[in-house]
């Protein structure tokens, strides 16, 4: 039984318990209609428009396996190195919730469609971190409870209950990890590492967008510690739906802590589900964790097994795109940039933006500076990812190329990029409604250049005296003139010519 809720420090925690991790993620598959049924999977629709007899459970209705589906599986259990098996079956694992319509989930049990495999990790320093994986099994996803009239938004004090079946039905994977041991102190950054290589292998694959912020991709955190120098597991929490990689690494980081602080004062630790919450990073009982007997697993009548034939399987195989890391590998040779630069665009989420703001007709050096300067600086402070903004690869590199044609300096350009990003239209939109043009007029130049030499005389005389560097100063007075839109290097040329110096 608990007997604190206080926590210990995470150095003295991990200075007594080595953590032992199960990540559980589930990933909603991109498919057009229900897992079991021809209900379509479309987003916002209004609740309870998209369902059937079928996935409501109703007596009589007999659901029917989506192709797609357990193709997605299968691709998903190569790319991860996974045995595919020959034979399987679906299961009934048998709960009552009010989300669950037919008071079962039609899931996977002892006979998965992929299992054994494995997935290695980069961690920020350049080590491969290897987890392994379990199994990875079909199911389907419940619906959705909304509970009214509560401050929480949680059943406990709402008044009554909304339920949508909408997503009842839609296709999930559930991919398992074998416990994680070896990690460490650095068991948070490798489980958010595991979780950040896996959503981008699912969006290689092109099953899922696996979108953590809208449910897409959902992580169950499961975490135990040992004593050091014992190798018996302690007792497991399981954190559920974490739905961002940030939360990912807090949540294991809170329940490391927490279990310390529980063991170092001679509680027992609780096996039970448990509610992450976002604004502090803290995690709260649920309930008490049924064990696998308690479900009644036993094989779906209603549904002929799956039996992947060999030949199907290694034509997926022979048809996986580029991995994620040996993709990062290859541009990173092409765009000539070091491993530590690749990990920070990676840690940016900025690879796929610059790749399609390349694919678009920027050179890489420029693709890579905006996005992971001006772009990333704002996404930082909105505190929004990269593909969050409101600017499109195609118009990072139409900003590129009136940098390069000579219409914008980069000044200009990040007052383009800023009108973007406030919704004022396309980058010549942008240029046009401001009027941000650089003068590039010679006789409007040759004017201001005039005028800053006449109204600082004795910086045009140090620099006629041979003072090269003092025409700082005076491309600064024609910059201010100009609003910043003249081509500082062409003033400075200007500036010299009129004095009758020449530079070096």
């Amino acid at each position: 039984m608990t007997v604190t809720t206080d926590l210990v420090s995470y150095e003295d925690a991990l200075a007594s318990y080595d953590p032992v991790m199960g990540l559980e993620v589930h990933v909603e598959l991109g498919t057009r209609t229900k897992m079991f049924c021809g209900c379509s999977t479309e987003l916002g629709a209004e609740p309870n428009s998209q369902t059937c007899p079928t996935c409501l459970g109703l007596p009589g209705s007999l659901p029917v396996v989506n192709a797609v589906g357990v193709e997605s599986a299968v691709k998903i259990g190569l790319a991860l190195h996974c045995e595919i098996a020959e034979w399987c079956r679906f299961a009934r694992k048998n709960y009552f919730y009010p989300d669950m319509p037919k008071n079962f989930q039609t899931s996977q049990y002892d006979e998965p469609i992929a299992f054994n495999g494995y997935l290695d990790v980069q961690l920020e320093d350049g080590e491969i971190f290897r987890v392994e994986i379990e199994r990875a099994h079909m199911e389907e996803d419940t619906g959705k409870s909304t509970h009214v009239g509560g401050a929480t938004g949680r059943i406990h004090g709402a008044s009554h209950s909304l339920l949508d079946y909408n997503r009842a039905g839609i296709p999930l994977i559930e991919i398992v990890t074998k416990p994680i041991v070896g990690a460490g102190d650095r068991a948070p950054e490798v489980a958010k590492a595991y979780v950040a290589e896996l959503r981008e292998l699912i969006r290689a694959l092109g099953v899922s967008e696996a979108r953590m912020e809208m449910g897409q991709m959902r992580c169950d955190v499961n975490l135990s510690l040992m004593p050091k120098g014992s190798q018996t597991f302690g007792t497991r929490s399981e954190t559920k739906n974490v739905n961002s990689l940030r939360s990912v690494e807090r949540a294991v980081r809170f329940e490391i802590q927490r279990h310390a602080a529980v063991l170092g004062d001679g509680g027992t630790i609780v096996q039970e589900t448990r509610h992450f919450h976002e604004e502090d990073g803290s995690t709260t009982s649920g309930r008490v964790k049924e064990e696998a007997e308690d479900y009644r697993y036993f094989p779906e009548p209603d549904l002929v097994p799956v039996a992947p034939s060999r030949d199907w399987v290694e034509e997926l195989r022979a048809g996986l795109p580029e991995l994620p890391r040996v993709r990062r590998n290859r541009l990173r040779k092409e765009w000539g940039v070091s491993e530590h630069d690749m990990q920070s665009i990676l840690n940016a989420g900025a690879i796929d933006p610059i790749v399609a703001t390349i694919a678009a007709g920027a050179d890489p050096v420029s693709a890579r500076k905006w996005w992971m300067g001006e772009l990333a600086r704002n996404a930082n402070e909105s505190g929004r990812s990269l593909e969050e903004l409101p600017i499109t690869p195609e118009q990072v590199a139409r900003v590129t190329a009136l940098v390069a044609d000579g219409s914008l300096n980069d000044k200009l350009a990040r007052q383009v990029i800023e009108g973007v990003l406030a919704g004022e239209g396309d980058p010549d939109a942008v240029v046009e409604r401001r009027g941000l043009k650089v003068v590039s007029d010679e006789g409007a130049l040759g004017a201001a250049v005039d005028e800053a030499i006449a109204g600082n005389a004795a910086v045009a005389d140090k620099i006629r005296g041979g003072k090269v560097a003092a025409v700082g100063a005076l491309v600064g007075a024609v910059m201010k003139a100009t609003r910043g839109q003249a081509d500082a290097a062409r003033v400075k040329e200007l500036i010299l010519e009129r004095l009758g110096v020449t530079e070096g």
